[in-house]
């Protein structure tokens, strides 16, 4: 496979993954501050730092207000992860692949971009439920395409490693916010609001029902658990972390665990952190610096894929011909000239 098309796929993968997490972001947090109110505590600033986009939104407008957060998180073209600029990239990503892609999947990409494209921010901001139903509910039909009408190589692995690093990242995030952010207060923990809180966090990992299946009564430590821990639930950073690396042995063809290349064992090291790792001892050491190590390390396997199957190095040397052989007349450097450059 061209370095440029794995390049595609696997970033396309990342911004739709990244578009339908701000919107369920964004309507979760509509309907927390239904139940809240917007008077009993900002809930906006939070969703921006929950993004990485804090220093970024705080050049631009003057206040985390709902109009202001919806309009930077939805619609903002100069923010990098906003909706509409994630799904531009996805789109443009998908487009320089059409032909290794299913009809029908470009299809429904290039409908929910035009869809977003063409709706007048100052229209929706009042109601954007629909609009983000129709992010979610999208980006979940492309998955299902891709798994059933795609061939499940090379170009579908890469897409899967794409997805499930970003949504690792994203679960981390709104797991490290609400610690440190949305109670900055003792005296509120076990209140009301806290449970509402933590049953938004649930939501916002779309973790709420499942959760409650399998562990019952909502505990901080618990739901750290869940999100960071469990092997089965699709949105836990170690089920991310184990299917990823899945996907990235057989792109190589290497047992797992036991991978030659940098991508490879970068993954691994991440992964088998994970695998015993018990909660009580994250939550001793710091949840917040665990995290944190995390992101990092997490950047660092995003590095290490890119120069694993990406980056632009001589693919040959071509030797000079030997006398009564046709060739070139001095050694040359062939490069791989097809990848377009890592996106932001």
């Amino acid at each position: 496979m061209l370095s440029r098309v794995a390049n595609s796929i696997y970033w396309m993968s990342r911004y739709l993954e990244r578009a339908e997490n701000v919107a369920r972001f964004i309507d979760v947090n509509l309907n927390l501050t239904l139940d809240l109110g917007e008077g009993v505590r900002q809930q906006w600033e939070p969703l921006v730092a929950i993004s990485g986009d804090l220093e970024t939104f705080g050049t631009r407008y003057r206040n985390a207000t709902r109009d202001s957060v919806l309009r930077f998180l939805a619609f903002d073209l100069e923010n990098p992860n906003s909706i509409a600029s994630c799904l531009r990239s996805a789109r443009e990503n998908a487009r320089t692949i059409r032909e290794i892609l299913p009809t029908e999947l470009w299809e429904e990409l290039n409908k929910i971009y035009l869809a977003v494209r063409g709706t007048d921010p100052d229209a929706v901001v009042d109601q954007p439920h629909e609009l983000l139903m129709l992010v979610k509910n999208g980006s979940h039909l492309i998955v299902g395409l891709a798994e059933a009408s795609m061939s499940h190589g090379e170009g579908w692995h890469f897409a899967q490693v794409g997805r499930l690093l970003e949504r690792a990242d994203k679960t981390s995030r709104i797991l490290d916010v609400k610690y440190f952010i949305l109670l900055p207060s003792a005296s509120e923990v076990g209140t009301p609001v806290d449970l509402i809180q933590w049953s938004a966090l649930l939501k916002s990992a779309s973790a709420f029902q499942m959760y409650h299946r399998s562990r019952g009564r909502i505990t901080p430590a618990q739901i750290a658990d869940f999100l960071i821990l469990d092997r089965a639930f699709p949105r836990s950073m170690h089920f991310c972390l184990i299917h990823a690396e899945n996907s990235l042995t057989r792109i190589t063809g290497s047992p797992r665990g036991r991978g030659t290349t940098t991508a490879e064992q970068q993954l691994s090291r991440l992964g088998s952190q994970f695998d015993f790792a018990y909660i009580d001892d994250i939550i001793e050491e710091g949840l917040h610096e665990f995290i944190d190590r995390f992101q990092t390390r997490l950047n660092l396997v995003d590095d290490a894929i890119f120069e694993t199957f990406i980056a632009i190095r001589p693919l040959a040397q071509i030797e000079a011909p030997q006398p009564g052989e046709t060739g070139p007349s001095q050694t040359q450097t062939q490069e791989q000239t097809q990848t377009q450059g890592r996106p932001q």
